[in-house]
């Protein structure tokens, strides 16, 4: 029943969708029908980089929160906080509210892990932006990121010696991955959009 609890709570907090929310209340649009049509931050930021900023914060802390709750309620229970951090993702991913069509799971698997294994986080973050400012792609630097994930809290983390938790972290891994297969083919085809540094002239 324990179980079930933690499932419940963490898809249900995984599954709002700030970013098509957000959309939807300050500039009355469908971001899924825009650009990607992605729900997540980077798709948000082409429409309003100050909203894509605020659904990379609230998709972060929706996958921190259900963390959080879970550590509260079962202290010493190591398995239970690995469910949380992966059903709060896949709640992201397959939302309810959206016939199962959400994000890609990358800020709020962050927000997730990030109590989990803080310092691997912190390696993350400066893999994402080595990555990103050299091949200016942000799905790249997501997917090397993310790849590299589970080898690094093997490396970094309490939970190295900890199968389940170590088992979470790389079944999180291959979802997000999963759902990036897209940003895969584009980057291959060399169509995917890059970051531009270039000043915009007004």
């Amino acid at each position: 029943m324990s179980a079930a609890l933690v499932i419940a709570y963490s898809y249900l907090l995984g599954s709002i969708p700030f970013g098509y929310l957000l959309v939807r209340m300050f500039r009355g649009q469908d971001i899924r029908a825009t650009g990607s049509g992605n729900i997540g931050a980077t798709n948000v930021s082409r429409a309003s980089p100050p909203l894509g900023v605020l659904t990379l914060a609230l998709d972060a802390l929706k996958g921190l929160a259900a963390v959080c709750i879970t550590r509260a309620l079962y202290p010493e229970n190591q398995i239970y906080l690995g469910l949380a951090a992966f059903v709060v993702i896949a709640g992201h991913i397959f939302p309810v509210w959206l016939k199962f069509k959400g994000g890609k799971g990358v800020a709020t698997g962050l927000g997730a892990f990030a109590l989990i294994a803080p310092k691997t986080i912190l390696l993350m973050v400066g893999v994402f932006a080595a990555v990103a400012l050299a091949g200016r792609y942000v799905s790249l630097a997501s997917i090397v990121t993310v790849a590299l994930f589970p080898l690094l809290a093997w490396m970094n983390s309490p939970y190295a010696g900890s199968p389940p938790m170590l088992g979470f972290m790389a079944i999180s891994s291959i979802l997000i991955l999963a759902r990036h297969h897209e940003n895969i083919a584009r980057i291959m085809a060399r169509t995917e959009p890059q970051i531009s540094f270039s000043r915009r002239r007004t």
